[in-house]
């Protein structure tokens, strides 16, 4: 199955998050693709993950790492400078951006765990980076089909919230599904062929959910392996008639 739909050439491909769990995993199985020339791996240390080095030894040019904190909106401005110097236009952006228990942000049980920094710190990775990278990457998204996939979480849907709880995390995932929506608008008119997703991975073995595994069913702890596939597998099943949409690991739609 075709990585983006109606694209004849290698695509070029840019996933930020790229040097850990699932962003990780996501690169190694674009390499092993035919369909995918260029593949942009971003992240904070992307230049000295010694598993980006691996792949960048197995696949020379076909991998470029670039340094940015996406949640520096000067960074992303430069970011967006340093690719389009290495290529016209690109295909497919994945965001696998995400933060939920790492200080100052926290998953919150109650009211009183609220602080202001740690609501901002959520906001600023799981919502305000994600956006801001569309903004920035946009210039090389209008001429081709396109996807611009990001990474949300089922406890961002609030119909289907019953427990309450980990409030910056689920607020800000929701919000990022608002704000994906609405680019997803802008973008068709601008773009015909263009595509905005937001996916949940279903929960995955990573830095992210350990601290909260041991409530998980069994068979539903996914490897990073496996959920980059079915990412990848959303990202090829989904196309401009549906831009816009909320989809879990499995195919699912998931309301809003």
């Amino acid at each position: 199955m075709p990585l983006i739909g109606n694209v004849t050439a290698p695509a070029n491909v840019l996933v930020c998050g790229a040097s850990q769990g699932i962003g990780l995993a996501i690169c190694a199985q674009l390499l092993a693709r035919d369909d995918v020339g260029l593949l942009i791996a971003v992240s904070r240390q992307a230049s000295h993950s010694p598993a980006l080095e691996t792949l960048a030894g197995e696949h020379r040019q076909r991998l470029l790492r670039i340094d940015c904190d996406a949640r520096d909106e000067q960074a992303l401005q430069a970011l967006a400078t340093q690719v389009s110097s290495h290529c016209l236009h690109l295909n497919l952006v994945i965001s696998t951006l995400g933060v939920l228990h790492q200080a100052p942000a926290r998953a919150e049980k109650s009211l009183a765990q609220l602080d202001m920094a740690g609501l901002q710190a959520s906001f600023t990775t799981n919502c305000f980076a994600p956006i801001l990278l569309l903004k920035y990457l946009h210039p090389l998204l209008r001429q081709q089909p396109m996807t611009f996939a990001a990474l949300s979480a089922r406890v961002g849907s609030i119909s289907d919230n019953q427990l309450g709880g980990w409030y910056g995390y689920r607020a800000s995932k929701a919000a990022l599904n608002q704000l994906l929506r609405s680019a997803s608008i802008e973008l068709k008119r601008l773009n015909p062929a263009s595509t905005v997703l937001a996916l949940h991975p279903g929960t995955t073995d990573t830095e992210l959910s350990r601290p909260f595994q041991a409530n998980v069913p069994p068979g539903k702890l996914f490897s990073p392996a496996f959920a980059a596939t079915c990412i990848l597998k959303l990202i090829a099943e989904h196309g401009p008639a549906q831009t816009g949409t909320f989809w879990a690991w499995d195919g699912t739609p998931i309301p809003w």
